[in-house]
């Protein structure tokens, strides 16, 4: 099992933590990997762009001129799509590009990003994280204890006090256990986990 250092809120090391192999030192399947991010941007996709093919532009159902004699080439219609205000070939059509992923993929996806977050020692577990107060400097002082800009913030449960310090922080996002996700892992240099909250990913991806 891999040992890493646990921290206070001051940033300094209070002790050390057995993380379960199970879902912190799996083989890292970088093709799932890529097929969960792809498959979480795809889903997020509105996918509502559209745009008019010839026949559907308005005008156009007369030949503007004769087929032979005039000197010009042959046109048909003045909305043919080398016409100014013509229709567009290959117009794109609204369309959904969501794609589902079976739930062991899914899950080994995530279990594949946590294992390299920790190989690449970017995997920080707090003691604990409260504030008395809402207050985004007290929350940009626990980071920059810590020595982290860019971070994934993992709660087990919600704390309106933390998330709110923490809204007005460029590059920080709070999630809870049961929604991060591979893209968001991947996204921030560092994760950022309390030692409750391990216990509850545990719980649920060993």
């Amino acid at each position: 099992m891999a040992k890493v250092s646990v921290y206070n809120m001051e940033g300094n090391q209070v002790g050390e933590i057995e993380l379960n192999d199970a879902v912190f030192g799996v083989e890292v399947n970088e093709h799932l990997v890529h097929m969960a991010v792809v498959n979480q941007l795809a889903n997020k996709r509105q996918g509502t762009q559209s745009a008019k093919t010839r026949s559907e532009v308005s005008g156009g159902g007369k030949k503007p001129w004769r087929q032979k004699g005039t000197g010009h080439a042959r046109q048909g219609s003045i909305r043919a799509p080398q016409w100014k205000g013509g229709g567009v070939v290959f117009a794109p059509k609204p369309r959904d590009y969501s794609f589902k992923l079976n739930k062991k993929e899914k899950r080994l996806a995530l279990k594949s990003a946590l294992t390299s977050r920790v190989a690449e020692q970017k995997f920080i577990v707090l003691d604990e994280l409260h504030l008395d107060e809402i207050k985004t400097k007290k929350f940009q002082a626990v980071l920059n204890n810590l020595k982290v800009n860019k971070a994934l913030v993992v709660l087990k449960e919600k704390n309106e006090n933390v998330i709110l310090s923490a809204r007005n922080i460029p590059d920080v996002k709070t999630a809870l256990t049961n929604t991060i996700n591979v893209y968001d892992i991947l996204k921030y240099n560092t994760m950022i986990v309390t030692k409750d909250a391990v216990a509850a990913i545990e719980e649920v991806y060993a």
